[in-house]
Parts: structure tokens; C-alpha cells; sequence
């Protein structure tokens, strides 16, 4: 068993403006990207599950040609808000980088 960032050049979030985050992550080789997308463990789903948002509100590209994944989810708390733990969201990646694939 892997690791996603064991097959990834680039994973990251950001903001999409001050009320979405946006996350890319970017495959090493299509043989990386090809295990992943076959083991199910990076779909809407698991994205839903992982950062407790509705599944219907996670917007989730595979984007074959650049050997990249793009998704995009509603921030808990909008950018600069007194409840905001990231104002530029480049910390949310974290919980990818370590998701198991089988």
C-alpha cells in the first residue's frame, strides 16, 4: 500500500475565492496516475468523506491528458473570517498527501 504523494509531483490548495477552496494535484507519470484512479480511493466520495462536506458539493475534474485531478469545496469559513484557520487556503491539502492507495 502507497501514499499519494508517493506518486504526485505537485499537491495543493488554495482559494477559489473567499468562499471555496481549491485543490490540484498533479501525477508524477500516467503509471501513477493510472494506479490511482483505478484504486477508487480519490473520487468525489472519498473527497466528501475526508473533508466532511456534501458529496453534491464537491466539483471534481480528472483531467487525463495533463495527468492531473482538480477539485473544488466550499470553505467551512470564508476567507479573512474570525473563524478562519487559513485566509490564503494553502494548508487544507494535508489530509491528501497521506491517503492510502491500495
Amino acid at each position: 500500500m502507497s501514499e499519494l504523494w508517493q506518486h504526485t509531483k505537485l499537491i495543493r490548495s488554495k482559494n477559489a475565492g473567499p468562499f471555496e477552496l481549491t485543490f490540484d494535484i498533479m501525477f508524477k507519470d500516467r503509471e501513477g496516475f493510472d494506479l490511482v484512479q483505478r484504486s477508487g480511493r480519490l473520487s468525489p466520495e472519498s473527497i466528501s468523506r475526508l473533508y466532511g462536506v456534501p458529496v453534491g458539493q464537491v466539483k471534481f475534474f480528472v483531467l487525463k491528458d495533463l495527468l492531473a485531478i482538480k477539485f473544488s469545496i466550499p470553505r467551512a469559513a470564508f476567507s479573512g473570517d474570525v473563524n478562519d484557520t487559513d485566509a490564503y487556503g494553502g494548508q487544507f491539502h494535508g489530509p491528501l498527501t497521506t491517503l492510502k492507495i491500495d
